[in-house]
């Protein structure tokens, strides 16, 4: 995939100008300053929001996962049921269907082994809403994981995470993304290094 002289202003305050980038298999860190355009990078990438100018090519066709900056979570439902809603499966269904011989059976696997090697496996059936800032993010995590997708876009993923599970939860980001083009904001050069690949800063 690749960005072409690509522009963006919000009034008078213009946050990309010319902005050429290609993304390849693997793990890009884009880093910078609050401000600079990161997140409407990844908008811009994402299709969420259009370019005043420039483009972004070979996009078509490719199914992009996006985690958000923001939780923006089912306050409402389980941390089960938020991470299988951006499945093309209704969750009730998948949550009905516990025998394995069933073909919805696999999602529901999957599903309760990302928030298991999340370490939230004491909260797959709890609201989101009871949950910590920390927890919260994790779900938000296996629910861009667990999405069909070509490219993953991840905008400050580890944010609000304590310091003895982030590893685990970056090398867990590692190991489910192998062969997919991986775009990923972040603040802190720690994890840009420990997520190794290419580092942008913008």
């Amino acid at each position: 995939m690749k960005l072409t002289n690509v522009c963006k202003a919000f009034g008078d305050n213009r946050v990309l100008e010319n902005v050429n980038m290609t993304f390849n298999e693997g793990i890009t860190c884009i880093m910078g300053p609050s401000g600079r355009g990161k997140t409407t990078l990844a908008y811009i990438i994402a299709g969420i929001i259009p370019p005043d100018s420039g483009s972004v090519d070979e996009r078509e066709n490719k199914k992009i996962s996006l985690m958000f900056q923001e939780d923006r979570l089912l306050e409402w439902e389980t941390a089960l049921q938020n991470v299988l809603f951006v499945t093309k499966y209704s969750p009730l269904n998948i949550l009905r269907y516990r025998d394995s011989s069933n073909p919805l059976h696999k999602h529901r696997e999957r599903a309760v082994d990302l928030l298991t090697q999340a370490n939230l496996s004491e909260s797959i059936n709890k609201k989101t809403s009871e949950l910590s800032g920390g927890m919260k993010r994790r779900v938000c995590l296996c629910r861009a994981l667990i999405a069909d997708y070509d490219i993953l876009i991840l905008d400050e993923p580890f944010k609000g995470l304590d310091s003895g599970i982030k590893p685990s939860i970056m090398s867990m980001v590692k190991e489910h993304t192998a062969g997919k083009i991986v775009i990923c904001i972040t603040h802190d050069p720690l994890e840009a290094d420990f997520l190794g690949g290419r580092l942008v800063e913008i």
